[in-house]
């Protein structure tokens, strides 16, 4: 099986808050066999949406490949007033060109979330990507992880995620790949 993580962030730096979280994701996934890539959007091309275009940008194709293929998508992003960033909404709009498609936008592919912020606000970011996600005719995983920042790396080693943060990511990407809500 294939997953995406889709890092909504315009961080392009790997020791970065996106940056970990994803290298985490996709340690674990591939530890669980899924064919893993990481698209992240600061470094994806994509241009602003535009549906008077007569040819859709090479950046847009690859990424409505790339995320029609992957049976399994965890969307990774920080909360930016309120919300998920829009250069993250206006990636996800671009799958529009899939309209005409025999299953278009990510019919049936399963979502799970994640959002971070420095206050309690997380849960903004979350509610505004399982709008989106059941907009595009997916399945959001009924957990979701809304991250506190300050809590989110180690206090000892602000290198690595903390354990709580690290046992709610893997309980996520438990119930993403087993389709089984477990205590672990």
């Amino acid at each position: 099986m294939k997953a995406i993580i889709f890092n909504g962030s315009l961080e392009r730096r790997s020791e970065s808050t996106s940056g970990k979280i994803s290298q985490h994701f996709a340690e674990r996934l591939e530890k669980s066999g899924f064919r893993t890539e990481i698209f992240t959007l600061a470094d994806s091309g994509i241009p602003l949406f535009d549906v008077t275009l007569h040819k859709t940008p090479l950046a847009v194709e690859r990424m409505t490949q790339l995320f029609q293929e992957a049976e399994l998508h965890f969307w990774l992003a920080p909360l930016y007033h309120g919300s998920i960033p829009g250069v993250m909404k206006n990636c996800l709009d671009w799958l529009e060109i899939t309209s005409g498609h025999y299953q278009p936008y990510l019919t049936d592919k399963t979502i799970g979330m994640v959002c971070w912020a420095d206050g309690l606000h997380a849960m903004q970011g979350i509610n505004t990507m399982d709008a989106v996600a059941k907009s595009l005719r997916a399945w959001p995983i009924p957990f979701s992880v809304p991250v506190i920042r300050t809590a989110l790396f180690d206090p000892e080693d602000h290198s690595r995620i903390s354990t709580l943060y690290t046992d709610k990511f893997d309980k996520l990407i438990s119930i993403a790949t087993t389709k089984r809500i477990e205590r672990i």
